[in-house]
């Protein structure tokens, strides 16, 4: 079987050495390129990290990418003329970065996703079918939980798991979005947990988060009404599982023609 070669972006970073390791022992998959948005005097494995540019991802036939919303611009813009392939774990991105990366899609395969995991690419269509079927008196609440370095919130995945409770009810989360509660602790006072279990804004998808330690990543949807709570959660105790979720979308998407996908697509979840 021929192996896909691909190219690691922002190789120095914790998502790219998870997918160096995940690559490494990976049959299908050889890394022909490691970069980074700057020069770096470093060899990862004999490869030498290069600065993104055309010439370092030439061999690839396809791009991995777990950056920043800049950074993810820039090797776009790169290989905006070529045929590469690129799997785009970033989040953060701006309306109009959004719109770009949708136009280029006319052009190459993208696949694009706050989360590459298997449970919470489930979590979100369970998700998005429990809004379906909820009543109107139920409240959302989304719980985003995080090591103490994370720097975006609410979290990429946070916003993909408030899509799809708005998608859901049939409308967009810039409609409904509520209250935007970030804590440094994942304990909280009485008077904030107050705040945001029992007072939070109606008819609104509201936010709580928190980081802490080394939490790897932990997600709740809470809905509750007068009578009821329902809770649906997935916890992550093992950061390879996002490397090998991306592993897996690229052995997907290589044969794939140009267009947007998500891992919704790779899972086939209707």
């Amino acid at each position: 079987m021929k192996k896909i070669k691909i190219a690691i972006t922002g190789c120095l970073g914790k998502m790219g050495q998870e997918l160096i390791k995940a690559s490494n022992k990976d049959k299908q998959i050889e890394i022909v390129s490691l970069t980074e948005s700057k020069k770096y005097n470093k060899k990862i494995n004999k490869l030498l990290v290069q600065q993104n540019s055309l010439e370092a991802f030439k061999k690839a036939d396809l791009i991995i990418d777990f950056t920043t919303p800049s950074c993810t611009m820039q090797i776009l813009k790169i290989i905006s003329k070529t045929k590469k392939k690129i799997i785009i774990g970033t989040t953060g991105f701006t309306e109009k970065q959004e719109n770009y990366i949708n136009k280029l899609s006319k052009k190459i395969s993208i696949l694009k996703s706050g989360n590459m995991s298997l449970g919470v690419n489930l979590l979100l269509y369970i998700t998005q079918l429990v809004s379906e079927s909820l009543p109107k008196e139920f409240l959302f609440r989304v719980l985003d939980q995080h090591h103490k370095h994370k720097k975006i919130f609410p979290s990429g995945t946070a916003i993909m798991l408030g899509e799809a409770l708005a998608k859901g009810k049939s409308t967009i989360l810039k409609k409904i979005m509520g209250k935007k509660i970030t804590l440094k602790k994942n304990v909280f006072s009485i008077v904030r947990e107050k705040k945001w279990y029992y007072l939070p804004k109606k008819d609104k998808i509201n936010f709580l988060s928190t980081k802490s330690g080394n939490t790897i990543g932990n997600h709740s949807i809470i809905l509750t009404n007068k009578k009821e709570t329902l809770n649906l959660k997935h916890e992550a105790h093992d950061r390879s599982l996002y490397s090998e979720g991306a592993l897996k979308a690229a052995k997907w998407l290589i044969n794939k023609k140009p267009g947007l996908y998500s891992m919704r697509n790779v899972l086939n979840f209707k």
